[in-house]
């Protein structure tokens, strides 16, 4: 069974990076906007990169431009944003499809492995967020209106396992 160490996405600086570079780190794979009403949870994720991140731990953000138009910048704009803005650390991603004809293949991915409420698949909203364990299995989704220090205990679930 596939797991999210067999994909690869491109960074936000157009190189492209395997996935199975994460192995061994637990993952919450968000995908984010710089326009949106839930953009302040760039300061949360962040938090969570801080505290955890030595423990083995790492957030993954994939810019998406499909709710709202509320991610239009280039790539260069996105992560000059994220850092000036809310000083993230965290790998970013190039922007992703994550619904439709040209959803990223990590995303059918992530979809399939963890359907939101009442079965479906469709990423809802932007600041979707999927935890990843060790093994690049997916744990977890939660709604974009989840604060991400709520999934802190989660977080330290997986990083408590082998």
């Amino acid at each position: 069974m596939a797991t999210v160490h067999d994909f690869s996405a491109n960074t936000i600086d157009g190189k492209t990076e395997k996935l199975s570079a994460f192995k061994g780190k637990a993952l919450l794979i968000v995908n984010t906007a710089s326009q949106c009403g839930f953009t302040p949870q760039y300061k949360g994720l962040e938090e969570l990169q801080q505290k955890y991140g030595a423990q083995g731990f790492a957030v993954l953000g994939f810019p998406c431009n499909q709710f709202g138009a509320q991610e239009p910048g280039s790539e260069k704009e996105i992560a000059s944003f994220c850092e000036t803005s809310y000083g993230v650390s965290f790998p970013m991603f190039a922007k992703v499809d994550v619904n439709g004809n040209d959803t990223h293949p990590l995303y059918k991915h992530l979809k399939s492995a963890a359907p939101g409420a009442l079965g479906t698949e469709a990423i809802k909203w932007n600041f979707t967020k999927f935890l990843v364990g060790k093994d690049g299995a997916v744990i977890k989704r939660y709604a974009p209106n989840s604060d991400p220090l709520s999934i802190a205990p989660d977080i330290e679930t997986q990083l408590r396992q082998k």
